[in-house]
């Protein structure tokens, strides 16, 4: 397939550095986080784990997490149970299930739906016991990688799951190895998409669902907005491009493969693993593997351009829609993105990331500028937005009944409770 090279598409919302969009402080938090005016922060856990993951709620007082220990052999695996009490603390937590490695998390419809690397699962709940009795039924099998999930309400559940690699080869791949890329691409086929399949139905496989959208690289989230009708996913641009071909992309170019965020409708085509974006020249370029130059824009118009272009190698983790009513009325409907930051090393991403942004979304789901919502997990430093040095890595964002914020995070396993009280 012959790439277009003709720029088209709709117009790059934000592509400023993170570090530009700082959200003034208002008071030292826990952890000295800085928040917006009016907002402030609790310590709803700590302690859970570097395995700690997602956040679901099923009312004020049962919160679920999910875990993704590092060996076979760590630790309290499975979902973790966490009950809160009149003041939004932990006090009683439990491990249950052996269902891990798999971010995908959610309550609907009054039972728990968690995953393995391979399998979705469904837990009846009660809000009379904090772990549920109830045994888990498969969803779906079959799953070809990790997934993410979300439900519409009206009766559709999206799955979404990486292609597995910077380019179109397995895993195995080095990512700073040269290859030519196959067209079209045989992973497209089961994986790098959204799928969509029945919400009600249990005993799914893989190849039961349609086919929805395509292009994802990698990764952890979906969310659904309820006032725009609209689906949202975050995604890992490539990474390493610039020492597989240093003769194509220098390392500034490298810096400027954003990741992103994008608004899904059936047919959505993100452009993996045949286009990069970016965020820079706010232009589609066809990867080295499909005889990219690293200069000539492609715009094929099948490919989306991104609704927002985040800095490269921020690791957007988790996204969540705002549907509560306790923040003001310029954050309901919008987008709390949870970015754990560059894992070291990369390029003009090494001082980015390590804090939750918000993204305003209109009624019909169009992104405004993005801005920190919540920043200072990493520690007091530029240098502490290190992989290696970083006190906190956000991993994810949930909205709880109350209204409140809840963010967790992967290097000690802490919760947050982010509320606010205008004063």
């Amino acid at each position: 397939m012959k790439l277009p090279m003709k720029l088209s598409g709709a117009l790059l919302l934000s592509a400023l550095p993170l570090a530009a969009m700082t959200a003034p402080s208002f008071a030292a938090e826990p952890d000295d986080l800085t928040l917006p005016p009016g907002f402030h922060a609790t310590v709803v856990a700590e302690n859970l784990g570097d395995y700690t993951r997602h956040m679901a709620f099923l009312d004020a007082s049962h919160l679920y997490v999910s875990t993704e220990p590092q060996t076979k052999d760590a630790a309290n695996q499975g979902v973790i149970a966490l009950h809160l009490d009149a003041k939004h603390h932990a006090d009683t937590q439990k491990h249950f299930s052996t269902i891990h490695n798999g971010t995908a998390i959610a309550v609907y419809k009054g039972a728990l739906y968690t995953s393995s690397p391979n399998t979705l699962y469904r837990i009846k709940l009660s809000n009379k016991e904090l772990a549920p009795s109830a045994k888990p039924e498969i969803v779906l099998d079959g799953i070809p990688a990790r997934a993410a999930i979300a439900f519409d309400g009206k009766g559709n559940l999206f799955v979404a799951v990486s292609g597995g690699g910077n380019v179109c080869a397995p895993e195995t791949v080095s990512r700073a190895s040269k290859s030519v890329g196959p067209m079209p691409c045989p992973f497209l086929e089961t994986r790098g998409g959204v799928w969509r399949f029945d919400a009600a139905k249990m005993g799914q496989t893989w190849a039961q669902g349609e086919h929805y959208a395509t292009g994802i690289r990698d990764t952890n989230a979906l969310a659904w907005s309820k006032t725009a009708g609209a689906l949202y996913v975050v995604n890992y641009g490539r990474d390493a491009a610039e020492r597989a071909y240093p003769e194509i992309v220098s390392a500034a170019d490298g810096a400027h493969i954003s990741d992103e965020m994008f608004k899904v409708v059936k047919g959505t085509d993100m452009g993996w693993p045949y286009t990069y974006y970016d965020s820079a020249r706010n232009i589609r370029l066809a990867q080295p593997e499909y005889a990219g130059d690293g200069k000539t824009p492609v715009t094929d118009a099948k490919y989306a351009v991104p609704d927002v272009a985040f800095p490269a190698h921020v690791a957007p983790m988790d996204i969540a829609i705002y549907d509560g009513t306790q923040f003001p009325a310029s954050y309901r409907g919008g987008a709390f993105v949870a970015f754990h930051g560059a894992g070291g090393g990369d390029p003009g991403g090494h001082d980015d990331g390590y804090n939750v942004m918000f993204v305003p979304l209109d009624k019909s789901g169009k992104a405004g500028k993005p801005q920190v919502f919540a920043d200072g997990f990493a520690g007091p430093t530029r240098e502490d937005k290190n992989g290696k040095r970083a006190r906190y890595r956000p991993v994810g964002v949930t909205v709880g009944p109350d209204g409140a914020l809840y963010v967790a995070e992967s290097q000690k396993g802490r919760i947050w409770r982010i509320a606010y009280t205008g004063k």
